[in-house]
């Protein structure tokens, strides 16, 4: 029989699971070819301005398979409704049975991105990072930081975001938690500051520019994970010393990859994928000095490796 299962058992359930080991899994399986996942399936809307995404895949020879519909919608905070929302449908890979429906909101795919945030700081991050910088002052900016918690020490941080009365709330929310958070209009400020910087804004246009990253600085860029979307300035991937993607695949058709290739600053062959890095770790960065980039467009493996997780903990 398919079990159904609330927010609140799966926000419980979470507690229990090293979520960052569990992604980081899924990555590694993905970059060795054991896991099977179509292309992206998405709906854009305009007015108002929002989408919907849907991932779905399977480990070759596992119990499980996962098909994921989350959405955000961008003015829903004039109806009081939170710009997130989704469920993840968990079936046997054996019987095709339904065996979960996890309403959880959006609230998985958030964990699982956060997660995948703090999986590439484990492996990417400089060897000091003396100010985090924060790019957006929303939910996932501070599951971001939060999660970077996990593997980073540093507790001084730069926020940017698009009104003052949103980064004084961050700054608020994180201070409450022992983050020392500098707040910022200008992200140029960020990126004069700071030596390891999380991008997570629906963004169309560049909000860090090349001439501002100083060499030495990581930037995890997670918003652009449709087509139009964009946070840097194309020519940062040009000139770092490293670029990482989350699936090559997939990111040669959305997120910052995709814009720099499309803009014809990027080689096919300059972007190395997560999973084999963390394999091969001299792939990764060899001095402090080196400007890295890690492109995180969101991958099903991640949805699968987090619903399964979900689903042995509550069953």
């Amino acid at each position: 029989m398919t079990k159904v299962y609330s927010l609140s058992q799966i926000s419980n359930a979470l507690e229990n699971i090293d979520v960052v080991t569990c992604i980081e899994e899924g990555f590694i399986a993905y970059s060795r070819n054991e896991v099977v996942v179509p292309p992206v399936g998405e709906m854009l809307f305009e007015d108002p301005r929002g989408e919907a995404h849907i991932k779905y895949g399977f480990i070759k020879n596992n119990d499980y398979f996962v098909v994921k519909i989350a959405s955000g919608f961008y003015e829903n905070f004039k109806f009081g409704l939170p710009t997130n929302s989704g469920l993840m449908l968990l079936f046997s890979q054996k019987t095709g049975e339904l065996l979960a429906i996890l309403l959880d909101e959006g609230q998985l795919t958030a964990v699982r991105t956060a997660a995948a945030g703090a999986v590439v700081a484990k492996y990417m991050a400089p060897t000091t990072v003396h100010r985090i910088g924060i790019i957006g002052a929303g939910d996932q900016a501070r599951r971001q930081l939060l999660m970077l918690g996990s593997v980073i020490a540093c507790r001084d941080v730069t926020v940017w975001g698009v009104s003052q009365e949103e980064v004084d709330l961050y700054k608020q929310d994180m201070e409450t938690l022992g983050y020392s958070v500098d707040t910022t209009l200008d992200p140029a400020v960020v990126a004069k500051t700071c030596n390891l910087i999380v991008t997570v804004t629906p963004a169309r246009h560049p909000l860090l520019h090349n001439d501002k990253v100083r060499p030495g600085t990581h930037i995890t860029a997670i918003g652009a994970d449709t087509p139009e979307k964009q946070e840097l300035d194309p020519k940062i991937l040009a000139r770092a010393d490293i670029v990482v993607a989350d699936s090559i695949e997939q990111c040669q058709s959305r997120g910052e990859i995709y814009q720099a290739t499309k803009a014809s600053l990027l080689e096919d062959t300059k972007p190395i994928e997560l999973g084999n890095l963390i394999l091969n770790q001299q792939f990764g960065r060899s001095s402090d000095d080196q400007l890295t980039i890690a492109d995180l467009t969101g991958v099903a493996v991640q949805d699968l490796q987090i619903s399964k997780a979900v689903y042995k903990a509550l069953s």
